[in-house]
């Protein structure tokens, strides 16, 4: 019998002994990362640090991915994706770390710099290695679990954040940062079992090295990495702004987690109808549909609305951000060779990390300027021309 089940596996279209670790360590970051991020702001209300303060902590999660980024696509061309992922893994567990010994204004702007250095490293292999997770026809499948991983992380951690905090205007952060810091250590953990590759990728058996300016001129493939880079960076603002929002329109701690909770759980919902949409839409309508949706959520999230349409608003924004974040990836990967993947990928993640180094001190600058809802408008405005370049720039079928 035992005989059996194990032929059964190795028969498969899954390889469950890379994708049971793979899935686990992305719920673990992602879950550390929301909690970390969500509970840096709140530190910064305690340290009374100004708005724009916050969106330089926040800017400085993109800063040296966006000079590592191709480097490390390259790398992972070449065969390394295992290595990266325990690079990274190790590198964010001492970010972690230092946020839990080291929280004054200087130490959250180092701790968010590594932080974010582990993070790219983290989602750039493990987005390569769901490639060899599951075979050609499990693609749509393998990704798809893959955001749901991520998805309930990023619930758990915004829950944990709530439930600490209750009905207090800040929760305590010196406990949160103790708990991110232990559960990035148990990441480290689960990552170092994944093994490395032993066959020699296209790239290397070819000697195929796609330039930059190459992958670029992709039909489509441009406007498809602008529109995702809006998204999550829009996303990235909504984490970093959303507890002020909470505090100027005097919603608690509780809600203010359960709100992004929520949001993870309608990402995580569509996340598991995306390969069946997919078949029946298509990728590129899929994605242009549900980022119109996304810049119409962040228009209504700037509208007085009550705390029941707060959480109506936020549940469709997280199911089109589920969608259209799960499509930049595969998009991506379809439109490029075996050889570059790695590569284009990283770039994809690296103009990703542009887009957060910007938009959050951006948006510190507009919302001190016109307040949080003249910054979830731009936003909103932002988004909605990037869904209409896809159109725009759709390659022929």
């Amino acid at each position: 019998m035992f005989q059996q089940f194990a032929d059964r596996l190795r028969n498969s279209e899954f390889n469950f002994r890379l994708l049971v670790p793979l899935l686990a360590s992305t719920m673990l970051v992602q879950m550390v990362t929301a909690l970390i991020r969500i509970t840096t702001s709140y530190r910064a209300v305690e340290l009374e640090l100004s708005i724009v303060w916050l969106g330089l902590i926040a800017a400085t999660f993109a800063i040296v991915p966006i000079l590592l980024a191709v480097r490390v696509g390259r790398f992972i061309d070449r065969g390394h994706d295992a290595q990266i992922a325990w690079i990274g893994a190790g590198i964010f567990t001492v970010a972690c770390g230092g946020f839990a010994l080291w929280s004054s204004p200087a130490g959250l702007l180092v701790s968010s710099t590594v932080l974010g250095t582990g993070h790219l490293m983290l989602m750039a292999s493990q987005q390569m290695l769901c490639l060899r997770a599951g075979s050609p026809r499990s693609l749509e499948s393998v990704f798809g679990n893959y955001m749901v991983a991520g998805a309930i992380g990023q619930g758990i951690g915004p829950y944990v954040v709530g439930f600490l905090g209750g009905a207090a205007a800040v929760p305590p952060t010196a406990l949160l940062f103790a708990i991110g810091a232990v559960l990035a250590a148990v990441s480290l953990a689960v990552v170092l079992t994944m093994r490395p590759r032993h066959d020699r990728p296209a790239a290397l058996t070819d000697g195929e090295i796609v330039p930059v300016a190459q992958l670029l001129r992709v039909p489509g493939l441009a406007a498809v990495v602008v529109t995702g880079v809006i998204v999550v960076s829009s996303s990235d603002a909504l984490m970093v702004y959303i507890p002020l929002l909470g505090a100027e329109r005097r919603i608690d701690v509780h809600d203010i987690g359960l709100l992004l909770t929520l949001r993870a759980a309608a990402s995580m919902l569509a996340r598991l109808f995306y390969a069946r949409m997919v078949t029946a839409f298509g990728r590129w309508s899929l994605m242009t549909a549900s980022s119109f949706a996304f810049a119409a959520t962040y228009a209504a999230i700037a509208l007085p609305l009550p705390l029941w349409a707060m959480y109506l608003t936020i549940a469709i924004m997280g199911f089109a951000f589920g969608i259209a974040t799960t499509l930049s990836i595969t998009i991506v990967v379809d439109m490029t060779t075996a050889g570059a993947r790695g590569t284009a990928n990283s770039l994809r993640i690296m103009s990703n990390r542009i887009g957060q180094f910007a938009m959050p001190f951006g948006a510190g600058l507009v919302a001190a300027a016109t307040g949080l809802a003249g910054l979830f408008l731009l936003l909103a405005v932002a988004i909605a021309a990037a869904a209409g370049a896809m159109v725009w720039k759709r390659p022929a079928a």
